[in-house]
């Protein structure tokens, strides 16, 4: 590590520590600096600002807790898929692997999609699971996971708290400072529980 590599951290982490203070100000005197690049974008221009500040604020910040989840949700996925891939083979969903109510209940939700005449969100069944039929998936698969996870009781736990925190975020509520604090813990627990 030289001394530009040292400037450059610094820097990034000089412009980390206003964006947090400012933030900070923002919700401690209810107002809207602006300092979010692109939190608005054109398309929207038009009507976000009919939206109460109160509520725009309240979504930048849990605009945050969503990202995490939609980073370890699809990472979660990503894990399950290459883990199955690899061991069952490139059609590991329709192999008998996953449990019947799962495959059963995807094929049920990819349909109203397709009844509903909006984009698939995706072509992959396993985007259509939440964190509960993951974990499921995991356990049911216990023996090819277990070079990846330390303890089965553990993935179990950590997936059940994960499913639970992520209500707030799914449904438009915000969280708690306590659950805040939980979510981050939680999420370290996950990547801790990794081998």
């Amino acid at each position: 590590m030289n001394k530009l590599d040292d400037h450059i951290r610094s820097f990034g982490m000089s412009g980390f520590l206003i964006t947090e203070e400012m933030k900070n100000i923002e919700q401690k005197f209810n107002i809207e600096l602006g300092h979010r690049v692109g939190a608005v974008p054109d398309e929207q221009a038009e009507y976000y600002p009919q939206f109460e500040q109160a509520v725009r604020i309240e979504a930048g910040s849990m605009a945050l807790h969503y990202e995490l989840f939609y980073c370890l949700e699809t990472s979660i996925r990503k894990l399950i898929t290459e883990t199955m891939g690899e061991s069952v083979g490139v059609n590991w969903w329709n192999s008998g692997k996953v449990p019947e109510k799962i495959v059963k209940d995807v094929s049920d939700r990819i349909q109203r999609d397709v009844d509903s005449g909006i984009t698939r969100r995706s072509d992959n069944a396993i985007d259509y699971t939440n964190f509960g039929e993951l974990s499921v998936i995991i356990t049911s698969n216990w023996d090819l996971f277990t070079t990846i996870f330390k303890s089965r009781r553990a993935v179990e736990k950590v997936m059940s708290n994960l499913n639970l925190l992520r209500g707030p975020i799914a449904h438009c509520c915000p969280m708690s400072e306590d659950e805040i604090v939980r979510l981050r813990l939680t999420v370290k627990d996950w990547f801790r529980m990794i081998g």
